[in-house]
């Protein structure tokens, strides 16, 4: 399951249908799962997460800030859990490119996360500078800082809460009193990356939320702080010829992601196989657990200005039967046309 959800999904396994009331729906479990996830001293909010890493790179690191060949506009959209409706769904937006008087990368990001339904919204806009450092003829690495606001509006009207439910009937009773009156916040993010490639190798590091942003509507509140997250990933590509009589030349990236934010720990191994312009991705992702999360399939269509990908969550785990996956697709544009930089810019990361 997709970390910043495992609490509502505890919530979900734990209801068995037979036991419900006759009018208790499936958005009544949702409404008191949120309000248990964030109420509970034991559980912070998290993440969205996006299983096309590379497809959308500001996101995973900030350090990838202008490390394209061109300007680069990327657009994302997941929507997961499609089987409850539009449970999950996220919308990223980013653009950024290399500019020689700076010696770096310039870029914006824009995403919008839609949380069960609706009851939650965030908006988080930012902006991001990277310096790009050409060490040596094998070594090349940048740093970057990330600056932004994040809006989160909680939509209350809709929320229905355990007391205000009849055991025995399953009817909706009463109102319940809210320890807030204003459900929408406003407050600044910052995040710092750092990427480097030596010769067919890349690796990085990011760290979101380093203030660790009280984002509760709660009044004194001292459970509702972003946790800050940690991510250290690292790949490769090597070239390989088939072989026979008419030999073609295809590229195979192995690939590595460790995620950790507050308590919560996770890991994602996978590899790309691209040959000519079509492109293939497949991941595992276990949340350092016994049982396995979800199987990533990934397919894409790479050509010199335009990119698309698109990528299926298998879930592993007991959410299967509440989820039907995840749907990923993302959509990249590449502008201007090529030429010689005076500063090595570009890194050989996979783009599914």
């Amino acid at each position: 399951m997709n970390k910043r959800h495992k609490a509502t999904t505890n919530i979900f396994l734990r209801l068995n249908p037979i036991d419900r009331p006759r009018n208790f729906c499936f958005k009544s479990i949702v409404l008191i799962a949120f309000f248990l996830a964030t109420t509970s001293p034991a559980l912070k909010a998290q993440d969205p997460e996006f299983s096309q890493f590379y497809a959308n790179p500001l996101y995973l690191n900030p350090a990838l800030t202008g490390t394209s060949a061109l300007p680069r506009m990327v657009t994302n959209y997941r929507n997961q859990w499609p089987k409850q409706g539009n449970t999950y769904v996220t919308y990223n937006f980013t653009y950024d490119q290399f500019v020689n008087s700076i010696r770096g990368g310039i870029g914006m990001k824009i995403m919008y996360d839609r949380e069960l339904n609706g009851v939650v919204n965030s908006i988080n806009t930012s902006f991001l500078y990277s310096y790009h450092v050409q060490a040596n003829d094998r070594l090349f690495f940048t740093m970057a800082l990330e600056a932004g606001f994040i809006y989160k509006q909680f939509n209350t009207s809709g929320l229905i809460f355990p007391g205000m439910i009849d055991q025995g009937t399953g009817t909706i009773i009463g109102t319940y009193p809210l320890p807030f009156e204003d459900g929408q916040k406003i407050f600044p993010d910052f995040s710092f990356g750092l990427a480097g490639q030596m010769d067919d190798v890349y690796f990085g590091l990011a760290l979101h939320h380093l203030t660790q942003p009280d984002q509760s509507i709660i009044e004194g509140d001292q459970v509702g702080r972003l946790p800050l997250k940690i991510t250290l990933h690292a790949g490769a590509k090597g070239h390989r010829f088939h072989r026979g009589l008419l030999s073609k030349e295809f590229t195979l990236s192995p690939n590595l992601i460790y995620q950790q934010q507050g308590a919560f720990k996770q890991i994602n191994a996978g590899i790309y196989m691209k040959e000519d312009w079509l492109s293939f991705g497949l991941w595992y992702r276990n949340n350092l657990s016994v049982r396995p999360d979800a199987a990533i399939a990934m397919i894409g269509i790479q050509l010199p200005k335009f990119q698309l990908g698109y990528s299926y969550d298998f879930s592993l785990s007991n959410i299967a039967a509440y989820s039907f996956g995840s749907h990923e697709i993302s959509l990249t544009f590449f502008f201007g046309e090529f030429h010689r930089r005076f500063y090595g810019n570009e890194m050989m990361i996979p783009q599914i």
